[in-house]
C-alpha cells in the first residue's frame, strides 16, 4: 500500500515540483495539498495523511503553529522544509519541539539545478518517515518537555532501569542520534544534575549552520553546560560538546588531559558529523570506560563504533523501537548484538541519572 502524503506549500511553483517528485516514486501517493497552515489543519484532519510535508512562512496560519494543532488533533508524521539561515534554523527547532519529526533544506536553486538529488532526498524520507515512525507515542513524550521542561522529572524510572557498571568505571558518556534526535535528545539531556562527573559527547546529524541554535537551544533547557564544540576544547564534568553539523568530532590526548578536534574529515562520507568516527576514536582512548547510547535515526552510523567500543569493554545502549521515530541507528546496532540495555527514551535519562547518582 503506498504512503499517503499532504504537501502544505505556500509557492505554487514549489508545491507543484514537490508534488511531482513525490510523484515519481510509487511507493508514494499524494492525496492532498494546501497553501497555508490553515488548509493544512483542515486537510489533514479530512484525508488523514501518513506524512506530511509542511513549509514554515505561510499566510494566515504559519507552519509551526500547524504542527501544534495537527499534533494535538491527530498526530501525524511531519516534514519540515527549512530555510537554510540562522532564523530558519530557530523556526526549524521551534517546529521539531511542536512535533515535526525531521526537515529538509529548502533550496530553490536545486529545484532547477539539480532536481534529481532533491527528489531523491525527498522521496527517501518521507518513504522511511511513512513506514517507520510512530507519531503518537513521540507527541505524547515530545509535548510535556515542550511545555515545560521541568515537567520531565516527573516521569518514572524504568522498573528496569540498569546500572550495568558502577559509576567510577565510566569516564565518558558518548549519545548519538539522527531523525527525531533533537527531539529526543532534551529528553534524555534534562534529567541530569549540573553535578555530572563525566564529560558527555554529542553527535546529531544535523546541517552546519543548525547546530549552533541547537547547542544554545539544549544548554536553555538542561542542567548541564551543553557546547558547540570548537577544535581544541576541553573535556569536562558536567560539560556536552555538540558536534558541528559538516565536520567530524574526534578526541585525542594531551597529556593528562583529552580535547576534541573538529576536522573537515573525508568528503566521501555520508554522515558529517558522524558518530562512527567520534565513537573509534573515544575507543582508543576509554576503551571500557565509556557509556554509549544510541538514540533514534535514519541509517546505522554508530553500529561499526559501538562494536569497537563493546570490543574494549565498553556499556552500550540503545532506544527501543517503540519510542523511535525512525528505527534504523538503534535497530543496526539492537540486531548487531552490541546493546546492553534496550530502552525506551522516556526511561533513558533517568537510567543515566541513576548510573552517576
Amino acid at each position: 500500500m503506498a504512503i499517503r502524503v499532504l504537501v502544505v506549500e505556500d509557492s505554487g511553483f514549489f508545491r507543484r515540483r514537490i508534488i511531482a517528485m513525490l510523484e515519481s516514486d510509487s511507493c508514494l501517493e499524494v492525496v492532498g495539498e494546501a497553501s497555508n497552515g490553515l488548509e493544512a489543519v483542515v486537510q489533514a484532519g479530512r484525508l488523514e495523511p501518513d506524512v506530511i510535508t509542511m513549509d514554515i512562512e505561510m499566510p494566515i496560519m504559519d507552519g509551526i503553529t500547524a504542527v501544534r494543532k495537527i499534533m494535538a488533533s491527530r498526530p501525524t508524521s511531519i516534514l519540515m522544509f527549512s530555510m537554510l539561515t540562522t532564523e530558519g534554523a530557530r523556526a526549524t527547532l521551534e517546529a521539531l519541539e511542536a512535533g515535526a519529526v525531521d526537515f529538509i533544506p529548502k533550496r530553490f536553486a536545486e529545484v532547477t539545478s539539480h532536481p534529481e538529488e532533491l527528489s531523491r532526498q525527498l522521496c527517501s524520507r518521507v518513504a522511511a518517515l511513512g513506514k517507520n515512525s510512530n507519531p503518537s507515542t513521540r507527541s505524547a513524550s515530545r509535548s510535556a518537555v515542550a511545555v515545560n521542561p521541568a515537567l520531565a522529572s516527573t516521569i518514572p524510572i524504568s522498573a528496569r532501569a540498569p546500572i550495568s557498571k558502577r559509576r567510577q568505571q565510566y569516564q565518558l558518556i558518548v549519545i548519538a542520534a539522527s531523525t527525531g534526535g533533537p527531539a529526543a535528545l532534551p529528553l534524555v539531556l534534562n534529567k541530569l544534575p549540573v553535578t555530572l562527573p563525566v564529560p558527555l559527547l554529542i553527535v546529531q546529524h544535523m546541517p552546519a549552520n543548525f547546530t549552533p541554535a541547537f547547542a544554545l537551544r539544549l544548554d536553555q533547557q538542561c542542567a548541564i553546560n551543553i557546547k558547540h564544540a570548537e577544535d581544541g576544547d576541553l573535556l569536562q564534568p558536567g560539560r556536552a560538546l555538540l558536534a558541528p553539523g559538516g565536520k567530524q568530532m574526534t578526541v585525542e590526548g594531551r597529556g593528562h588531559e583529552k580535547v576534541v578536534r573538529i576536522q573537515d574529515g573525508d568528503s566521501a562520507l555520508n554522515y558529517k558529523p558522524s558518530a562512527d568516527i567520534m565513537f573509534s576514536s573515544v575507543a582508543q582512548l576509554y576503551r571500557g570506560q565509556v557509556l554509549s547510547i544510541i538514540l533514534t535515526g535514519m541509517g546505522a552510523d554508530g553500529r561499526e563504533g559501538a562494536r569497537l567500543l563493546k570490543q574494549g569493554g565498553a556499556t552500550v545502549w540503545a532506544q527501543n523501537k517503540e519510542s523511535s521515530v525512525i528505527y534504523g541507528m538503534p535497530g543496526a546496532v539492537a540486531k548487531a548484538n552490541l546493546t546492553d540495555e534496550i530502552l525506551d527514551l522516556e526511561s533513558i535519562g533517568p537510567s543515566l541519572a541513576q548510573v552517576f547518582h
